[in-house]
């Protein structure tokens, strides 16, 4: 068995979906099932088994001998949120449950980090672990990521293979749900269809022109194909980036979906909102030569490429992964 924690939220159900076309059906799937917006996002998937997040610590704690590998992708990811409390029980408390249930038990560990832990970029982007207690993030989110970092890094005791995946923008189908949360593809895919026009934040900073902020957007089907790498690979414990290592700009992203949807390109620009502007990150690349230097290959979509697959494949046919 496999489990996957967050199994009907954006990633974890485009990771059942991945593992699901390499054939493994016994899942076990974690999540807060009571978010009916979600369902869709399961419908087809094959599976052993939901069981309730709040369960399953017990769960586990009973039918461990069973289960091969843990996913723990769930969390709550929303950068807005600053109630700290929340992200003290789902993002650190929760997840240092399952990493002690999983030294216990002896059962290898892939969790979901954050690229929110590197704040403004003042240290770089490098998963270098020298550098996680001097990290600074912008939000209680990305801090509530960095802590469960610093504290894996601390134990003495740890999974015999564990591996923490800093996302970057990741995007791609089985976001629906996720309303402000979702990917900029998504948001300009529904602006373009209900207005003919995209409207991007505009620049406050001036070394930055209006658009020309720039991510690392990274497509979800990457992302599953390192999460299936590291779950056959289980050498190398520690942190890593995953990101596409090549940081684009807004304006590419808004063309690469005008482009996709075939429609005449329509950009306007718009303040930053005021909640998030002196949180707002204007650059991030990942450093990828660490999961590199462990034997990752295989290349990861172009931003172009992962935009005309998301746009056609899945949004215009309003279809989940």
């Amino acid at each position: 068995m496999i489990v996957i924690t967050g199994a009907a939220g954006f990633i974890g159900s485009c990771l059942v979906a991945r593992l699901n076309e390499a054939g493994y059906n016994d899942l076990i799937l974690v999540d807060d099932f009571s978010r009916l917006d979600k369902i869709r996002n399961l419908e087809g998937k094959i599976f052993s088994q939901k069981v309730e997040r709040s369960e399953f610590h017990d769960w586990l704690r009973k039918e461990h001998r069973f289960v091969q590998f843990v996913f723990h992708i769930g969390a709550r990811t929303d950068t807005t949120e600053f109630r700290k409390e929340i992200f003290d029980e789902l993002n650190v408390r929760y997840s240092q449950e399952v990493w002690n249930n999983c030294v216990e038990f002896g059962l290898p560990l892939v969790y979901a980090s954050s690229a929110a832990t590197y704040g403004a970029g003042e240290l770089g982007y490098s998963d270098d672990h020298a550098i996680v207690s001097k990290l600074h993030p912008l939000n209680p989110y990305g801090d509530s990521k960095n802590e469960f970092d610093q504290w894996a890094l601390t134990q003495e005791r740890a999974p015999y293979f564990w591996a923490g995946l800093k996302f970057f923008n990741v995007y791609g189908p089985n976001e629906y749900h996720k309303g402000r949360m979702a990917s900029v593809i998504l948001h300009a895919f529904r602006q373009i269809n209900s207005t003919g026009g995209m409207k991007l934040f505009r620049s406050h900073r001036p070394d930055f022109k209006d658009g020309e902020q720039l991510r690392d957007f990274v497509y979800v089907k990457d992302v599953t194909n390192v999460c299936m790498f590291l779950m056959q690979h289980r050498k190398h414990p520690g942190l890593y980036n995953l990101g596409s290592g090549k940081a684009r700009t807004f304006l590419d992203l808004a063309k690469s979906t005008f482009k996709a949807m075939g429609k005449p390109e329509h950009i306007e620009f718009i303040d930053t909102p005021a909640d998030i502007r002196d949180k707002y990150q204007y650059y991030t690349e990942a450093d990828m030569r660490k999961l590199q230097s462990i034997g990752y290959d295989q290349p990861f979509y172009s931003l172009e490429a992962g935009v005309e697959d998301y746009v056609r494949q899945y949004l215009l046919a309003d279809k989940t992964w």
